[in-house]
């Protein structure tokens, strides 16, 4: 070490006296010069090829981690056209839902050799547009979205005509022929509407109602529509409107209860409002699957661990963050391709907090 601080030339520097080049100077040519082979030969031997024998490889990789070699993503990117990342945005992550969706479009997206870059922006349209316009700087391959409320077709205009492949997942924007990954929403509000009212209930509130997107649509007229068929009429004090939140299932289902005839039972929009109203109904002395039945819509892991477990609708997340990802990746191989509509259907899950009506 010199008098000032600096490392000599006669001194090695790093690991078995290599040289530690700065940050992103480590090339495949300084590690061919170093080792003697050629720079197909690491190329080939960084990738794991076994047209390199064992012992080469493994000193190829050994070298290239000891000098720090960060394999250069942009310069590939711009021989091959292609970033391997796929961009996805969505409006909540707090949700185990959309954590749920999350984890299998990562995990797909891996066993495929892409990376992704995830943007979040609550319900908000103008901080959605801010985001998936930095996302679309990033130069993903293709996107996965879960828009916000209120998002129209020329929402996404402009990530169509930059020619970016777009899936939308879980809601649905009326007007745009892009491939599209959900629920049967409707159905599933008609099973756990079914399932109530087998038990005797006649009462039965919906929590969540949201016209903004399309599974709030289509759960809501799930409902209504179920109601009509069995000539059971549909009561406004009986509807909460909002985004399905814990705070938001807390407060509705107090709001229900105030009713000049309260409800005994309430289907939820989501799993959140499900819990929200489980707490909402311990703070009246009240306990779901005993002296109220409530339905929930998701079945993320949390919704078998309440006490009481909560009945619910199992959307099967994991197939849908999964089937979302490889449309992705089959649109991105092939853009003229059909545009294709995969919509799963739900399943009842009765668990706790379901019960006949008290007489």
């Amino acid at each position: 070490m010199t008098s000032n601080g600096q490392t000599s030339e006669a001194e090695p520097a790093g690991k078995a006296g290599l040289a530690a080049p700065g940050r992103g100077r480590v090339t495949l040519q300084i590690i061919a010069d170093h080792l003697s082979v050629s720079t197909a030969t690491v190329s080939l031997a960084l990738r794991g090829s076994p047209l390199v024998a064992d012992a080469t490889r493994l000193r190829v990789q050994q070298i290239a981690r000891e000098m720090g070699y960060s394999y250069n993503r942009s310069a590939a990117s711009l021989r091959t056209d292609r970033t391997n990342i796929l961009g996805v945005g969505f409006h909540d992550i707090t949700n185990p839902y959309f954590a749920e969706l999350l984890a299998a479009i990562e995990e797909t997206a891996t066993a495929h050799g892409r990376s992704i870059l995830l943007g979040t922006y609550a319900e908000n349209l103008e901080r959605q547009d801010r985001v998936l316009n930095t996302l679309k700087e990033y130069r993903p391959d293709g996107m996965v979205i879960c828009a916000a409320g209120g998002s129209t077709a020329e929402t996404f205009g402009h990530l169509i005509a930059a020619g970016v492949p777009l899936v939308q997942l879980s809601r649905e924007i009326p007007g745009l022929d892009l491939d599209f990954v959900g629920s049967d929403d409707h159905h599933g509000t008609v099973l756990a509407l079914e399932h109530l009212i087998g038990l005797g209930h006649r009462r039965i509130a919906f929590l969540g109602e949201n016209e903004l997107i399309s599974t709030g649509r289509n759960r809501y007229r799930g409902y209504c529509e179920t109601l009509a068929r069995h000539g059971i009429p549909l009561d406004p004090a009986l509807v909460y409107a909002s985004i399905g939140t814990r705070e938001n299932g807390l407060k509705g289902i107090q709001k229900v209860l105030d009713a000049e005839i309260p409800p005994t039972a309430a289907v939820c929009f989501n799993d959140l409002i499900a819990f929200g109203a489980m707490l909402g109904l311990r703070h009246r002395g009240l306990e779901a699957g005993v002296d109220f039945s409530l339905v929930g819509c998701d079945d993320v892991q949390e919704a078998a661990q309440w006490y009481p477990a909560l009945t619910t609708l199992k959307n099967f997340q994991d197939e849908m963050g999964r089937k979302s990802a490889e449309l992705l990746i089959r649109r991105i191989e092939d853009p003229t391709a059909a545009t294709q509509r995969i919509v799963l259907t739900p399943e009842l899950i009765v668990r706790g907090t379901t019960t006949p009506p008290k007489r």
